[in-house]
This record gives C-alpha cells, sequence and structure tokens, in this order.
C-alpha cells in the first residue's frame, strides 16, 4: 500500500510539473494535483515516529 501512495504521489507532481510549463496552464488541474500530493505526504508522514517521543517519558 505505501508503494502505491508513493506512486500515485508521483504522477501527481508530475501532472503539476507539466501543467507549469505548458502553453495554456488549467489551474484546477494544478490544484488537484497538488491536494493530491500533499494528502498523500499525510498519510506516509503520519506513520513516523516523533522526535519527542523520548522527552515525554
Amino acid at each position: 500500500m505505501k508503494a502505491f501512495k508513493i506512486i500515485i504521489m508521483i504522477l501527481a507532481i508530475s501532472v503539476a510539473l507539466y501543467e507549469q510549463v505548458s502553453e495554456e496552464k488549467n489551474i484546477y488541474i494544478m490544484i488537484v494535483a497538488i491536494v493530491v500530493f500533499m494528502f498523500g505526504m499525510m498519510q506516509l508522514s503520519a506513520k513516523t515516529p516523533s522526535k519527542n517521543n523520548d522527552k515525554e517519558e
């Protein structure tokens, strides 16, 4: 599942970059691609442990 999320994120950022360099920029496609990328980053980083875990104990 993690690999699937990474692939979707790479596709989303690729679409956003493609839209950025194209002649006719579609802002809605760029917004959707960035939202998908940020949602994927949120999902992947939610499983990363905090550095402050040891300090609280």
